[in-house]
């Protein structure tokens, strides 16, 4: 067989379904050929979206897989992988290489070399026997530890060489989890029992390890109140009478309250960097760090304790360590703290409540959220922000219920990333319906991309909020702005979303809302992307905490 033949084979025993790729690159007609569907974006940054939002959603070790052809092809994915880098999303890139006798010749482009950078692991394969060890060296780095893009370059040459019977073997790779050292466990329990305001701060290593139900019992032995940075947003369901919100680059009125007079922060695959995607922590806590990266600790921050280990098996000792040092039902139910949190969230509701409900014309994007979270069903639906104000608008007041029903992103900041995770995560779950939000200025970016979720028959709704500008640059550009209009933007993304065989509406009114989205749940009922444009005015007022970190 050929190398690529071999690569296909490999990748149908490690039970891949789709190749998200931009040709030209052999192992699509020879993944094609084994069964495995290609999904051809419309650019190869979409292509490693598309990747990462199903590589997020599709768990069990199902991992999204891309192949782009060598030089511009893989040049053109970058922004892409260094994305799912900086969010730590296993995806695996199979670009070609110039053949190996052309190796160094300038100015041939070196994935090797030049993705150096933005992946966990990125080699060559120079020989075609070799493809099985290097695929399964591949799907172990996917599969253990912290979690990135791994990338092998297969030179063209390689690609259609011959590898004997004698020399393919391989099996699926299982990937490998640690446990805390116990000592450490029972040191990190005992601070968290003796401390009078803790707070449980969560983030994307209990999603990466599925430890939400761990997570979930832990809580509610401890009673302590939970909150979730961005990326982890979702690992505690935030209608439970313990959770207290997200809290990223802005924050729910519950984190601010709680955040503020905790004694105690104790993280649970949480990183503790101090980014967007997380609300600084004040000074004066007393900080517990449970994560998988020795990389994260002491780093920002000088910890009490720490506990290095896979979030669900970290969890699962301190559930039993907690039984030990408290007694088998943990802490009594504290009711106060349950009331605390709801008078809380009552009041930062209350406060906002006229932007979430207002009637004003253009259309205040906080009704859309509102009416968005009270319209899907939302124990059926995946959600997920763009960057920019949609982000910080959206993460704090859209209340997700249940594991993975948000995608929260953002360590990077790329405009337009919601289309392409969202057209992977519908993929990955096609029985769950998948929203995204996204501004005038992201849809720029990636728009046609809406034509390959036609085409890949995964309906998704995209809802723009189109206010003509973008938003928030004035104050960074004032003079441009005024003199030039630089901040200014055009296009009709209706009439763009019905050239591309999509269900499109525009929305002028707030009580036309509603509506329009059960329009566009129904449309895709019948297997048809939705778009709908909202007009919306810009807004300024973010729910955001204001303290010192340093």
């Amino acid at each position: 067989m050929k190398g690529v033949t071999a690569i296909a084979n490999v990748l149908k025993m490690e039970g891949v379904e789709y190749l998200f790729c931009f040709p030209s690159n052999p192992i699509i007609e020879a993944a094609a050929v084994a069964g495995i569907r290609p999904i051809l974006a419309r650019t190869e940054r979409g292509a490693v979206n598309m990747a990462d939002g199903y590589s997020r959603i599709a768990g069990g070790g199902k991992i999204g897989v891309v192949a782009t052809q060598y030089g511009p092809g893989i040049e053109n994915a970058f922004g892409g992988v260094a994305h799912a880098y900086a969010d730590n999303i296993p995806i695996l890139l199979l670009p070609t290489g110039t053949e190996r006798g052309r190796t160094g010749v300038h100015p041939t482009f070196s994935a090797v070399q030049n993705y150096q950078g933005v992946t966990k692991w990125v080699e060559q394969v120079n020989m075609a026997r070799r493809i099985p060890e290097m695929m399964r060296h591949a799907f172990t780095n996917l599969r253990t530890g912290r979690t990135g893009p791994v990338m092998l370059e297969v030179p063209t040459d390689v690609a259609g060489e011959e590898i004997g019977e004698a020399d393919f073997y391989y099996r699926p790779v299982k990937g490998s989890r640690s446990a805390g050292d116990p000592q450490d466990v029972a040191a990190a329990v005992k601070l968290l029992l003796a401390a009078k305001a803790p707070v449980l701060h969560v983030g994307q290593g209990v999603l990466d390890s599925e430890a939400w139900s761990e997570l979930r019992e832990f809580a509610e032995l401890v009673q302590a109140p939970v909150m979730t940075i961005t990326t982890g947003k979702s690992a505690f369901p935030e209608d439970h009478p313990l959770s207290i919100g997200n809290g990223g680059s802005t924050a729910t009125g519950m984190v601010d309250h709680f955040l503020r007079k905790a004694d105690l922060v104790f993280g649970i695959g949480s990183s503790f960097y101090e980014s967007l995607m997380v609300t600084p922590i004040p000074t004066g806590k007393v900080m517990v760090q449970c994560t998988a990266d020795e990389r994260d600790l002491n780093n920002e921050h000088a910890l009490a304790c720490a506990v290095l280990g896979d979030a669900k098996l970290v969890l699962q000792q301190l559930i039993e360590e907690t039984k030990r040092q408290a007694g088998t039902r943990g802490r009594p139910k504290n009711e106060a703290l349950a009331r605390e949190v709801k008078t809380a969230k009552d009041e930062w509701l209350r406060q906002w409540m006229p932007k979430l409900t207002s009637a004003e014309v253009p259309i205040n994007p906080y009704r859309v959220i509102w009416d968005l979270m009270h319209t899907v069903d939302r124990a059926k639906t995946i959600v997920t922000h763009d960057s920019g104000n949609p982000r910080d608008q959206m993460t704090p007041f859209y209340e997700a219920i249940f594991p993975k029903g948000y995608i929260g992103w953002g360590n990077s900041t790329q405009l337009g990333y919601s289309l392409g995770i969202s057209i992977g995560a519908k993929l990955a779950a096609p029985d769950k319906t998948v929203v995204h939000l996204l501004g005038d200025a992201a849809i720029g970016m990636v728009g046609l991309d809406l034509e390959s979720a036609v085409r890949a028959q995964a309906p998704i709704i995209t809802i723009v909020l189109n206010n003509g500008l973008m938003g928030g640059y004035h104050q960074r550009m004032p003079a441009a702005s005024d003199r030039y209009g630089s901040n200014k933007l055009g296009g009709n993304y209706t009439m763009l979303g019905e050239s591309l065989g999509l269900f499109a509406e525009r929305v002028e009114q707030p009580a036309e809302i509603v509506a329009a989205i059960k329009r566009a749940i129904a449309a895709n009922r019948q297997g048809q992307s939705a778009l709908l444009e909202v007009m919306t005015r810009e807004e300024p007022a973010f729910s955001r905490v204001e303290w010192s970190s340093h």
